[in-house]
C-alpha cells in the first residue's frame, strides 16, 4: 500500500474514532501511551519513562528501518498513543507521509533531530544527513534529553522523575563510552578498518577512530555493483584486514561476494562475526538493550580486529 494512502488513513481513522482512545481522548492505562518507531528510540523511552510510560515498538529485532512501510496493523498503535517518537533525519524514509500526518495530531518527537546539525554528518545530498547517529553515545545523549522534554511537556507533574531517571540513564551510557574507547584501545590503529554491508557505522568511525567502508549507501535500498565490491578487496587486501561483519538486519549476500572477491586475490577474509546495526536484538535479551546491543559490538569488533 503507498504510504500516502496509509496516512489518509489513519488521519480518517482518528478524525472518526480516535483509534482506540476513549470518549475523553485518554487512555484507560493512567500511564503516558508511547509509540516508538525503532527499538534504539523506544528503549531510551523505556528508560527515561519508568513506571509512569508505557512504550510500544513499532520495528523489532532484524528489521530494516529504511524499508519498513507502516501496516494496517500500526494504525491504532500510533493513533491511539500520547505521544509519538521516531529517531527521524529520513532513517523511517518509508513512512515520513505516515509521520508527518500524524504530528497534525498528536504529540509527536524525531528525537535525533535534537542534535545540533553542525555536529551531523552530511549524506552529501543536499541538506540530508546520515541518520545513524546512535552509533555516537555522545550524540545519542541528545535524543535522550529530548525524550526527557517530550515526557515532561506531556506529564508535567511527573517531570522530576523523568530527570531524574534521564540522568541515571546518561551517567550510565557515559560509562559504556568509557569502557568503549579502553576496549577499542586494544586494536591496532593500523587494523581499525570496519567493513559492513551499508553505511550505517560513520557515526561510530568518527567517534571511536575507525575507517568505516559499506557496501551499499546510508540506505538499504540503495544498490552495490561490481566495482564497489572490488574497492573494497582491493582496501581489505592492501591493508591487511582480516575480518569484514554482517548485519542483523540486512542480508549477508553482499559481504560474501567481499569475501569471495578476497578470497579469489589470495587474502584471506573472515566474517568477524554479526553486528547490529539498524536494528538491536530479541527483547529481553542483553542484546534486546541499547546497552547491551552496543557492548555486543564492540566485543564483536575488538575480538575480530586486534
Amino acid at each position: 500500500m503507498k504510504q500516502g494512502l496509509m496516512a489518509a488513513m489513519l488521519f480518517a481513522c482518528f478524525a472518526l474514532t480516535g483509534c482506540g482512545t476513549d470518549s475523553a481522548g485518554k487512555s484507560a492505562d493512567h500511564r503516558l501511551q508511547v509509540t516508538a518507531t525503532t527499538s534504539q528510540v523506544a528503549n531510551a523511552a523505556e528508560n527515561i519513562g519508568g513506571k509512569h510510560v508505557k512504550v510500544t515498538s513499532l520495528m523489532g529485532p532484524g528489521v530494516d528501518p529504511h524499508l519498513y512501510k507502516a501496516s494496517q496493523g500500526d494504525t491504532k498503535k500510533l493513533m491511539s498513543a500520547d505521544v509519538v517518537l521516531y529517531s527521524g533525519l529520513h532513517l523511517e524514509g518509508k513512512m515520513e507521509d505516515v509521520l508527518q500526518k500524524v504530528g497534525e495530531q498528536k504529540q509527536t518527537a524525531a528525537v535525533a533531530e535534537a542534535i545540533p546539525k553542525s555536529k551531523l554528518i552530511s549524506a552529501g545530498e543536499g541538506k540530508t544527513f546520515d541518520p545513524h547517529v546512535w552509533f555516537s553515545i555522545p550524540l545519542w545523549i541528545y535524543a535522550v534529553d529530548e525524550i526527557e522534554a517530550q515526557f515532561s511537556k506531556a506529564m508535567p507533574e511527573h517531570a522530576d522523575d523523568f530527570k531524574k531517571n534521564a540522568k541515571e540513564y546518561k551517567e550510565d551510557l557515559q560509562y559504556l563510552d568509557k569502557w568503549s574507547r579502553q576496549e577499542i584501545a586494544h586494536i591496532p590503529e593500523k587494523s581499525r578498518v570496519l567493513v559492513t554491508a551499508h553505511d550505517a557505522f560513520a557515526y561510530f568511525g568518527k567517534e571511536y577512530g575507525f575507517q568505516v567502508e559499506g557496501l551499499q549507501g546510508l540506505s538499504t535500498d540503495s544498490d552495490y555493483g561490481l566495482k564497489d565490491v572490488q574497492e573494497l578487496v582491493d582496501l581489505l587486501t592492501e591493508k591487511q584486514i582480516k575480518a569484514v561483519f554482517v548485519e542483523s538486519s540486512v542480508s549477508e549476500k553482499s559481504i560474501n561476494a567481499v569475501v569471495e572477491g578476497a578470497k579469489e586475490k589470495g587474502h584471506t577474509v573472515t566474517i568477524g562475526g554479526q553486528l547490529y546495526s539498524d536494528a538491536m536484538g530479541e527483547k529481553g535479551t542483553k542484546e534486546g538493550t541499547y546497552e547491551g546491543m552496543f557492548r555486543h559490538n564492540i566485543n564483536t569488533i575488538t575480538k575480530a580486529l586486534k
